[in-house]
């Protein structure tokens, strides 16, 4: 599959909303020699890993999707399962660990995963309430 240069415009639709199991998203810029020694190695994953979705986000022309997604250096690799982060890391990775990331990522139990993130939510939820009942 062709990688996909995404923007704050298709962000959330591609990687949250669009139905994509798998989306992989390198952040980098150009002037980043990290980012274009793993350039070449994301491509041919691309390639070999045709179901997966493959997105660059080019940190210089979006700062503000950069700074919401917090990225602090690059290269920095994401990767969601079925709308949800569930590995981010930055620096370059070689070949070998692209593909231990994706194998990792094919094989969450993502029932497990939802329901993990459920009683985050739910968690963050009551201690919302706790300290607006300390405040109010």
């Amino acid at each position: 599959m062709a990688i996909v240069n995404l923007t704050t415009d298709d962000f959330e639709k591609t990687v949250l909303d669009g139905g994509n199991d798998i989306v992989l998203v390198d952040w980098w810029a150009d002037w980043c020699g990290p980012c274009k020694a793993f350039a070449p190695i994301y491509d041919a994953a691309s390639l070999k890993n045709p179901d997966i979705t493959f997105g660059k986000i080019d940190t210089e022309a979006e700062r503000e999707l950069s700074g919401a997604a917090g990225i602090r250096s690059i290269p920095t690799l994401m990767a969601f399962r079925e709308g949800v982060l569930v590995f981010s890391q930055a620096g370059a990775l070689p070949a070998p660990a692209l593909d231990q990331v994706i194998e990792a990522v094919r094989g969450l139990d993502m029932r497990e995963v939802h329901e993990k993130v459920a009683a985050q939510r739910a968690a963050a939820d009551t201690a919302e309430g706790v300290e607006a009942d300390r405040v109010g």
